[in-house]
């Protein structure tokens, strides 16, 4: 007998489960128990498990029965001229939805010509293998499946108009491209999802092959006219908000200009900006330190003769300003209520960020890389017809990772501008490689896409045929204005008396054991030591006992918790991390006594 599960709670058993498993099947597919339901027979353990639970991955899938697919052509007809719907495709048991468990027992087609009396299944489109985003990959097929998945994920990285009220959104850290374009290769699905309303990127000039060693290791070198006639030119937005909020006894905050005698009152320079109403015009320059709206909130802790101040010096300075290491311009000032009633101030600070060397960009098949060298106009590599790329790339990317889709796309993405029509490139079913060669060689082009070219620097022609296309480039979110950190003195962490960890908390980049070795390589003996006496202190040890002791500068003397007065204290400089370290051994009953010895 063989036990059945249902959503993993036994509820019988079965003679034949063969017969039992086809009958189920025969009664979803005719609509008599509900298609939200799969059934999977486990060989191993014997069991028949049924699943209707919620969470389940499922695809739809064309039923065939002795070799022949359900979904004929008159289907076909009545779906084009909207007789039919796909519900009634599901309901008639042409299409039906399997989950990952049932696919185990299904043998599926990818297309009809491979059909034979063993297969249940037939793929609607091979290309429903994919998710949505590879799916906007062209011509994935040339290439290996990690290179696919890249790809789909650099996709969503893409700078692009991500919506059309963008100007009236207070969105978190969002990014706008100024110039976007629809790609030359597409896809179905960008056809599907309407991508069209909402791209990602630009058509550009790709030619490929080295210049100078700049375009090395996956980077590229960039054209800088291009850049300057506004190509990958992005503006970036961030929100600030600040409220006036109400505190126990009737005391609030204030939005206004801080008066001199407010604790933590800034410099006067801080607050130029400001109104009168205490809040930052629009189209108003900003940078790191700058206050967009001004505010005073009441003491922390009323105690002792605080509760009497009535005053101004009582208050304390809570002002909302510009976050460290940013500038931009003020978009727009918002005035608002929140929920609570309060006064609300939001206010949307625009940066315009123009390429510069470091910020990332990518192809759509996962061969991203940073710019290397922005070249004047001049000095870049032409065609004999006086084209001059935008971006040159690296070939040896190419080779190693199998990305022939690029290859491919460049031949298309030329095809395509020169005869003034958009590519078809789906995964499994697109434009033919050969039929794009032949249609280059009769618009008077080598049929592999390649061009004599000259070097703009010298003149002379290069000795080697060079391809140059067209492609589609993403400007991607990481940039270097978002990324760059740097710092001198700055805020100390309070426990370990280390400088702050992170770009947001002002903090310092942390050197660890092989960067260490790399400055004892380069023989920098005083950088060396100014990293790491980040927190040197100067600690009293107990010469006889050798626990850290306690000293009266002011007095000069000192004091051993252990051995008493009279003993021989000593002053040792040591990391105030060391000396944490010891303390902790105390808290651990550990006795951590430290030997005192004369420098030799």
């Amino acid at each position: 007998m063989t036990d059945v599960f249902f959503n993993g709670t036994f509820i019988g058993t079965v003679k034949n489960p063969a017969r039992f498993i086809k009958h189920i099947k025969k009664e979803r597919r005719e609509g008599k128990i509900t298609n939200l339901m799969n059934i999977m027979y486990d060989e191993e353990l014997d069991n028949i498990e049924i699943t209707t639970e919620k969470g389940r991955a499922r695809r739809p899938l064309i039923i065939v029965e002795k070799g022949i697919p359900k979904l004929t052509k008159e289907h076909i007809k009545k779906l084009k001229n909207g007789e039919i719907s796909w519900n009634d495709l599901v309901k008639e048991g042409v299409i039906e939805y399997l989950d990952a468990s049932e696919e185990e027992d299904a043998k599926i087609a990818m297309n009809e010509s491979e059909l034979t009396e063993a297969h249940t299944h037939l793929e609607i489109s091979p290309l429903c293998i994919f998710g949505n985003q590879a799916a906007m990959v062209p011509y994935a097929e040339h290439n290996t499946a990690p290179r696919v998945i890249y790809g789909a994920k650099l996709l969503k990285q893409g700078l692009g108009i991500y919506a059309s009220n963008y100007l009236i959104r207070d969105d978190t850290d969002s990014n706008i491209l100024h110039y976007v374009q629809k790609p030359l290769v597409g896809t179905i699905m960008w056809d599907l999802m309407n991508y069209d309303i909402h791209p990602i990127g630009t058509n550009v000039v790709v030619a490929i092959m080295t210049w100078d060693g700049y375009n090395i290791e996956d980077a590229i070198v960039i054209n800088k006219s291009s850049i300057e006639r506004g190509l990958f030119r992005s503006t970036y937005f961030r929100p600030y908000k600040s409220e006036e909020l109400k505190y126990a006894g009737g005391i609030k905050d204030l939005i206004c200009i801080p008066e001199k005698e407010v604790k933590g009152y800034r410099t006067e320079d801080a607050y130029v900006h400001l109104e009168d109403d205490g809040i930052i015009y629009p189209e108003a320059e900003v940078e790191s330190g700058d206050v967009l709206v001004g505010k005073t909130s009441p003491p922390r802790f009323l105690a002792g003769l605080e509760e009497f101040k009535v005053g101004i010096e009582a208050r304390r300075e809570t002002s909302t300003t510009i976050k460290l290491q940013e500038k931009g311009i003020v978009d727009t000032v918002m005035i608002t209520e929140s929920q609570e009633g309060n006064k609300m101030v939001k206010v949307k600070i625009r940066d315009q960020r123009i390429p510069e060397i470091g910020d990332k960009f990518s192809s759509r098949y996962g061969q991203k890389g940073v710019i290397g060298m922005i070249v004047p106009q001049e000095s870049m590599p032409f065609t004999a017809s006086g084209i001059i790329p935008d971006i040159i790339f690296s070939p040896f990317s190419v080779p190693p990772r199998m990305t022939f889709s690029q290859i491919i796309e460049c031949l298309a993405g030329k095809v395509a501008a020169l005869r003034g029509t958009c590519i078809d490139g789906t995964t499994f079913d697109n434009e033919n490689e050969m039929d794009l060669r032949k249609e280059l060689l009769k618009l008077g082009f080598k049929d592999n896409g390649t061009e004599t070219m000259y070097d703009g620097r010298t003149g002379r022609q290069y000795k080697v045929r060079i391809m140059i296309g067209d492609m589609f480039y993403m400007k991607l979110k990481y940039m270097v204005a978002s990324k760059i950190q740097s710092r001198s003195r700055g805020p100390l962490a309070l426990l370990t008396r280390q400088p702050t960890e992170g770009r947001a908390k002002e903090g310092g980049l942390r050197l660890g054991e092989m960067e260490r070795d790399c400055l004892i390589g380069h023989g920098a003996t005083l950088f060396l030591k100014e990293r790491f006496d980040s927190d040197k202190s100067v600690m009293p040890v107990c010469k006889k006992c050798g626990m850290i002791a306690i000293f009266n500068k002011f007095k000069n003397k000192g004091l051993c918790p252990v051995c008493g007065e009279g003993s021989e204290i000593t002053l040792i400089e040591m990391s105030y991390a060391f000396k944490l370290l010891l303390d902790e051994l105390k808290s651990l009953v550990i006795y951590p006594k430290l030997h005192i010895e004369p420098k030799s």
